[in-house]
């Protein structure tokens, strides 16, 4: 009986996607989403559907069947360590079948927030943007989410302590700060902690901030408001995870709020200042 329910349940519904109970844990990247609250499950569906859509749609089957390309430091490996690299992640993946999935959603436990691990050749700041711009696109009409209000790019994660928030900021802002060419730009950092009282934000910020400069090195300046880079900082339980985003993720792209780019169209002229208190 309760077989034969299931299939006819089954038969023209949505595709299922897999959900892991538990924490983030770190070295993942990924895409935090805030929704309203006791709908996170209706939220993660959403999710899944249109981020599947948009991964085939942006990179492709060629790239997708390829897509653990190699980093500049793989790339200097030896040729034995790039065996033995490589029969590592063979053994990953055989125990763990999970470990193909482009996508996976993580529950939280944790009212109005999800988490979805994002693997290669996704990159969550390049993703985000990208689903983001076409929302705030005057020809787009259809929202696609109900649920759904903002979404948070992890370019990486690390366990929550000073000195890997430092190992982490080194990594995640070389390629928005540190580069030869780089000019001096206005930044601001912005920290969102959720069930996380492990390290005070203001030290969080400190520790960051410092190492966007360098320590002194670098002339880059602070600017709250008129920044060209933001650096984003997800605390929660025992991660903490990082991205950058430019400088229309405030305004033109209304902070990366679903509900405010599309609240915006239809009121242009009452949603100016609405971003600003959006959390």
């Amino acid at each position: 009986m309760g077989k034969r329910a299931a299939e006819d349940h089954g038969a023209g519904s949505k595709k299922k996607y897999r959900f892991s109970t538990g924490i983030v844990e770190p070295c993942v990247s990924g895409i935090y989403a805030t929704c309203a609250r006791k709908h996170e499950k209706q939220a993660a569906q959403e999710l899944a559907d249109l981020f599947q859509e948009k991964v085939e749609e942006y990179y492709g089957d060629e790239e997708l069947n390829n897509g653990n390309g190699e980093s500049e430091l793989e790339k200097e490996l030896s040729v034995e360590d790039q065996i033995n690299k490589e029969l590592e992640s063979l053994k990953s993946q055989n125990t763990d079948p999970r470990n193909k999935e482009l996508l996976r959603f993580v529950d939280l436990n944790c009212e109005c927030v999800v988490f979805c691990k994002t693997r290669k050749p996704i990159v969550p700041e390049k993703f985000v943007h990208r689903i983001m711009q076409e929302f705030a696109d005057p020809k787009t009409s259809h929202k696609r989410t109900r649920y759904v209000q903002k979404l948070t790019p992890v370019s990486f994660s690390c366990n929550a302590s000073l000195s890997e928030l430092s190992k982490l900021a080194q990594r995640v802002l070389e390629p928005h700060f540190h580069r030869k060419d780089s000019p001096p730009l206005k930044f601001a950092i912005e920290v969102v902690r959720r069930n996380f009282n492990t390290i005070d934000k203001l030290e969080i910020i400190k520790a960051v901030a410092k190492e966007v400069g360098k320590d002194g090195e670098m002339p880059h300046t602070v600017d709250l408001k008129n920044y060209d880079k933001l650096v984003l900082v997800e605390c929660f339980k025992n991660n903490i995870g990082m991205s950058v985003v430019d400088s229309d993720y405030r305004d033109a792209l209304k902070k990366y709020n679903i509900q405010q780019i599309f609240l915006a169209k239809i009121h242009p002229d009452s949603n100016e200042d609405s971003t600003s208190t959006t959390k």
